[in-house]
């Protein structure tokens, strides 16, 4: 079994009694990130709590026998997709996918994730036309992650709501404009 297989047999209970869950756990480089989600987002004393958990049960059964770094973190806004479980949580969101060299077609995309089942994913891409999508199988995928867009916001010092512009024909600068003509 997998390390980090084996570690999430481990973690996954001692988030029974929260509405979190594991999102993804990787071992890699001497490095165990452990990503947290929940509905409405994970905030720190979520996972202040967890880390702490996570690092009493590793000092208890030291299942990973080489030096290693623990980090907790959210997915964050653009998140990894990495497991067809990832994919099927964001249908309908906008994606970035790089596809492994060899797959015919360009290699990086960008749309909005149609539909995901066990076998890939459907992408209808920017700029194709309108209903046409274009399907991936998991194994042709070399990585993939959701797009946060951001919106305009409100420009600063604009005019507040009730109040006339400064040009407008009955604004006092606007008057006495007028008087000095």
């Amino acid at each position: 079994m997998e390390t980090a297989e084996r570690l999430r047999m481990l973690v996954v209970p001692l988030l029974e009694g929260t509405d979190a869950e594991i999102y993804d756990i990787e071992f890699t480089g001497g490095i165990l990130k452990i990503t947290l989600d929940r509905v409405g987002g994970i905030d720190m004393g979520v996972i202040g709590r967890f880390t702490r958990a996570v690092s009493r049960m590793i000092d208890e059964t030291d299942p990973i026998s080489s030096a290693f770094t623990l980090e907790v973190s959210s997915p964050g806004l653009e998140r990894p997709l990495r497991t067809p479980a990832h994919f099927a949580r964001s249908v309908g969101e906008l994606v970035i996918v790089k596809a492994r060299a060899g797959v015919e077609g360009e290699r990086r995309l960008k749309g909005t994730l149609v539909s995901s089942d066990n076998n890939g994913i459907e992408l209808a891409v920017e700029g194709a036309e309108a209903g046409q999508t274009q399907r991936l199988a998991f194994d042709e995928i070399e990585r993939a992650r959701t797009v946060f867009e951001w919106g305009p916001g409100p420009k600063p010092g604009g005019p507040k709501a009730g109040t006339k512009p400064a040009d407008s024909p009955s604004s006092p600068s606007a008057k006495k404009k007028a008087a000095k003509s």
